[in-house]
């Protein structure tokens, strides 16, 4: 097997480099850093932190995540799937709890990288990924109720349900003001794609609502519209890295949050690449963009900020501005520094209510509702782990959504694996004008002996059809002197399979009838050899052909 190699895009971009390509990267990195702005300061907030902890996971994943990542154009920085995953662990854990998290999540993804499980992720079925995602949109959904619609709630409870009657119940608390300004910043962000493709809807509705939210309060007398600044006190200077107080107690603690951060970030991150290569015409390395994801992630919690991965939205907007390699994504990652260092200051005076109006329109985006209701006309195994990942999402957590959406999936594989292998009788002939194995000089069917039964297993024997070939056997219940087991179309054989042929000659053995395998393929040959089977049934027994098997048993029969 070849050696796996690091190779990150960014060293052999470098290698091309011109000053047109520099242009168009730092024109895209420059819209993508002001795109990003308002998102990051709404995903640090949702997700339980302060607004600066949002802009330095931006710019410190963003940074790393362009430099050793395996795509061209991926553009990382904290994204809405982590916002339920981070609160959830701020809330059980403390803000401590999820800087070991995210640690150990970086170690996670670039264990995965190294191991080459970045083509594996992309294969965890479909209806996982939309029913996890709908489910998170839905929740980020509901976390935004209150500062949209200005509710006065003391206290606000974790579960979704809950969550909802809380808010039915306090209706009748509705700030008039905030509302207006949460629907307009909505609406605002909703129609500036149809004006303008290169400003963001949500920075000029950041913009525009603050300025009205200054205006209403120092001109008519409105003080009732929370600002960011009346709910945190915001820092505009770059921390110092710090390593946090390690325990086995806490790592141990920590292993399934982290593993759910290490799994969300793969697959998003992976999904996210995926979509900009068949835009850009490319190919992303899987493992490579892994690694890069799990070395942004253990550098980004030193530093305070939250986990981080690929952002389809900013990437998407990245190869809309003409962004061409990783260098878009480290001017991306410079511009939210200046912001940071010059205007961070001026963020204190963001309505509350208009980011909760930008994560509506995330949310939103987020949900795929047209893919959910595709799924949904989809076989009933599909629509049951789409239901069942979706409903645990926004009940449970997506930890749990997760590891049960892809227990039922492997088990529901399974069963779809064990249809596919078929165990036929074939009671008094052969038709050689059907058999591929067959040798012989003329068309004549193959009759076969008294005293002989032949069954053929059609497919893999594996621990998912084991029992078929016993079940057919049983509702025959002969007693012939030799059973032939035709295993020309079986592709491989595993433990459970061994086992129960070995069960069987066993049994067989017992009531006084040889067994006879007839076209073993190399593959499986190799495998019954080096577990002892053929010492069982005697090698002689073994068959290459059908014809050659059927004369082995009619001598067996004679004598």
């Amino acid at each position: 097997m070849k050696a796996f190699e690091f190779k990150p895009r960014m060293f052999t971009a470098l290698k091309h480099y011109d000053k047109k390509t520099f242009t168009a990267d730092l024109m895209a990195g420059i819209i993508v850093g002001i795109v990003a702005l308002p998102l990051a300061i709404a995903f640090g907030i949702a997700s339980g932190v302060s607004p600066e902890k949002g802009i330095i996971t931006a710019i410190v994943a963003g940074f790393i995540i362009s430099v050793f990542g395996g795509s061209r154009v991926q553009i990382g920085g904290p994204t809405g799937a982590f916002i339920i995953i981070i609160y959830g662990i701020i809330q059980q854990y403390g803000m401590q709890g999820l800087t070991i998290a995210t640690l150990m999540a970086g170690v996670f993804l670039i264990l995965f990288g190294l191991l080459r499980l970045g083509t594996i992720i992309k294969y965890i079925p479909y209806p996982i990924v939309v029913g996890f995602t709908s489910g998170i949109a839905v929740t980020i959904f509901t976390t935004q109720i209150k500062d949209l619609f200005g509710l006065t709630i003391d206290k606000m409870p974790g579960d979704f349900i809950e969550k909802w009657i809380v808010y039915i119940q306090n209706l009748g608390t509705t700030d008039i003001w905030c509302a207006i300004v949460g629907i307009l910043s909505v609406v605002i962000i909703s129609i500036t794609p149809r004006f303008s493709k290169k400003i963001p809807g949500s920075l000029i509705a950041i913009i525009v609502m603050t300025v009205a939210a200054l205006l209403l309060k120092n001109f008519a007398g409105v003080a009732t519209i929370e600002t960011i600044g009346d709910r945190f006190t915001i820092n505009a200077q770059l921390p110092e890295a710090q390593l946090p107080g390690l325990t086995w107690e806490t790592i141990k603690g920590l292993v399934s949050p982290a593993l759910t951060i290490a799994i969300l970030g793969a697959i998003e991150s992976l999904l996210s690449a995926t979509v900009a290569d068949g835009v850009i015409g490319d190919r992303h390395d899987s493992n490579t963009e892994l690694i890069g994801q799990g070395i942004a992630n253990l550098a980004t919690p030193l530093f305070g900020g939250i986990p981080a991965t690929g952002a389809i939205a900013r990437t998407m907007t990245n190869i809309n501005n003409g962004g061409k390699t990783p260098m878009a994504g480290i001017v991306h990652a410079i511009v939210l520094v200046l912001i940071f260092l010059f205007l961070m200051p001026l963020a204190r005076y963001i309505p509350m209510a208009c980011l909760a109006g930008v994560l509506v329109v995330v949310s939103y985006n987020m949900c795929g509702w047209r893919s959910f209701m595709a799924l949904m006309k989809n076989p009933k195994s599909d629509v049951t782990v789409l239901l069942i990942t979706f409903f645990l999402t926004i009940i449970f957590d997506l930890t749990v959504a997760i590891e049960v959406g892809l227990i039922i999936a492997c088990l529901l594989f399974m069963k779809r694996m064990s249809e596919t292998t078929d165990v036929k009788v074939i009671m008094d002939e052969i038709d050689p004008n059907d058999e591929s194995d067959i040798k012989l000089e003329n068309n004549e069917h193959l009759i076969i002996p008294d005293g002989v039964e032949v069954y053929e297993i059609n497919g893999p024997y594996f621990f998912g059809a084991g029992n078929r070939f016993e079940e057919i056997m049983a509702r025959f219940g002969n007693r012939p002197k030799v059973r032939i087991i035709r295993m020309r179309k079986v592709p491989f054989v595993d433990s459970t399979g061994i086992h129960n042929l070995t069960n069987l000659c066993t049994m067989s053995q017992k009531e006084g009838i040889q067994i006879v395998l007839s076209g073993v393929n190399p593959n499986v040959h190799g495998v019954l050899a080096r577990s002892g089977f053929y010492e069982l049934i005697g090698e002689d027994n073994i068959c290459s052909h059908i014809n050659i098997a059927l004369a082995k048993a009619k001598e067996i029969v004679e004598q």
